[in-house]
C-alpha cells in the first residue's frame, strides 16, 4: 500500500481551527504515515504551530512532524522547543533553513539548514527522525544546480534521515534529481512533495514565490478555466494531471507521497480516491 503524508499550517482563528479540525478529521481516515504542520518566515506563527502540533498530538491518533526553522528563535528557545516536543511525543521533525523575512539583514544563529540539522542531533542524539527540503527544480536563490545538489548533501550528512521535494509537475524533474543525488553518495528517501490543483491563480502566485515550474503547456490549460465561471472543469482537469503525475511517481520508484493540503481534505482526497487509496482500502491493509 502506497504510503502517504499530509502537510497542514497552523490556523489562528477560530474559523481557521474549523476548517484545520474539519480537513484531519478527514484525511485521517487514510492513515497517514504522519502529518506535518509548518510555519511562517521568521518563526512568525511559531506559536500558532506549536498549538497546533500539540493539539493534534493530543486529540489525534496521528504522529505530527512540526516544522523547525533556521529562523524559529535562538538557540535556547529552539531547544527548549526540541525539550516541548520530546515530551509530547513528537519524532519527527521538518527541518528548514526557512525565508528570511523582508528587512532582515542576516538571518538567525543557524545560517543554514544543514547546521540546524547538526544542532538537533547534537541535542538529541537519535530522538528524532529528520527531514529536510530537496528542489528537483532548485532552490530560486541557489546559483547553479551543482551548488544547489551539494547543500542538499550537506543536509543529509549533518543528520538527515530523508528529504520532501518542493512540489512540481514535471516527473523527470524529480527523477533526474534522485539520480544526481544518488551519484553524490546521497541515499535517503527522497519523497516528492504533491500539490493539487484547485485555484489557477493562487497556484501561479505561490510557484512565482518558490521556484517551483508550471509547465507553458498546463499553465495555458489552467488559465484556460474562468474559475468563477467553470471551477468544476478546473477541479477535474487539475485532478486528473496530479493523478497521472502520482502514477508516473510511484511507477518510477517514489518511496511515498507528501500532499499539501492548504487545510483542505476535498482535493487531496479526490486524488487518492483516483489512486485507489481511500479509508476502506488503508483499512483493508493494516
Amino acid at each position: 500500500m502506497t504510503r502517504i503524508s499530509f502537510e497542514y499550517f497552523p490556523p489562528k482563528t477560530d474559523a481557521q481551527r474549523e476548517q484545520f479540525e474539519h480537513a484531519h478529521e478527514l484525511l485521517s481516515q487514510l492513515r497517514p504515515e504522519y502529518c506535518s504542520v509548518t510555519f511562517g518566515a521568521g518563526g512568525s506563527t511559531l506559536s500558532y504551530t506549536q498549538e497546533a502540533v500539540l493539539g493534534l498530538q493530543r486529540r489525534h491518533d496521528t504522529q505530527v512532524a512540526p516544522h523547525l526553522s533556521c529562523q524559529g528563535g535562538s538557540v535556547e528557545e529552539i531547544r527548549a522547543l526540541l525539550d516541548t516536543y520530546r515530551k509530547a511525543g513528537v519524532r519527527r521533525i521538518v527541518a528548514l533553513r526557512g525565508d528570511v523575512p523582508s528587512g532582515m539583514a542576516a538571518a538567525g544563529e543557524f545560517r543554514y539548514a544543514c547546521d540546524l540539522v547538526r544542532f538537533i542531533r547534537r541535542e538529541t542524539g537519535d530522538q528524532f527522525a529528520l527531514d529536510v527540503a530537496c528542489y528537483p527544480e532548485f532552490h530560486p536563490e541557489c546559483d547553479s544546480p551543482e551548488r544547489d545538489m551539494v547543500h542538499f548533501r550537506d543536509k543529509v550528512a549533518a543528520g538527515a534521515d530523508g528529504a520532501i521535494t518542493q512540489y512540481f509537475f514535471n516527473a523527470d524533474a524529480y527523477f533526474r534529481f534522485v539520480d544526481d543525488a544518488a551519484r553524490l553518495g546521497v541515499d535517503v528517501p527522497i519523497v516528492p512533495g504533491i500539490m493539487p490543483i484547485t485555484n489557477y491563480r493562487q497556484l501561479a502566485r505561490f510557484s512565482d514565490m518558490c521556484g517551483a515550474e508550471i509547465p507553458r503547456w498546463l499553465r495555458q490549460r489552467l488559465a484556460s478555466f474562468d474559475h468563477d465561471q467553470d471551477a468544476d472543469g478546473l477541479r477535474d482537469f487539475g485532478t486528473e494531471v496530479v493523478v497521472k503525475l502520482c502514477e508516473r511517481l510511484l511507477a518510477g520508484g517514489a518511496p511515498s507521497l507528501h500532499f499539501y493540503t492548504l487545510n483542505r481534505a476535498a482535493a487531496t482526497s479526490r486524488i487518492l480516491e483516483a489512486l485507489g487509496i481511500t479509508p476502506e482500502t488503508k483499512a483493508e491493509a493494516s
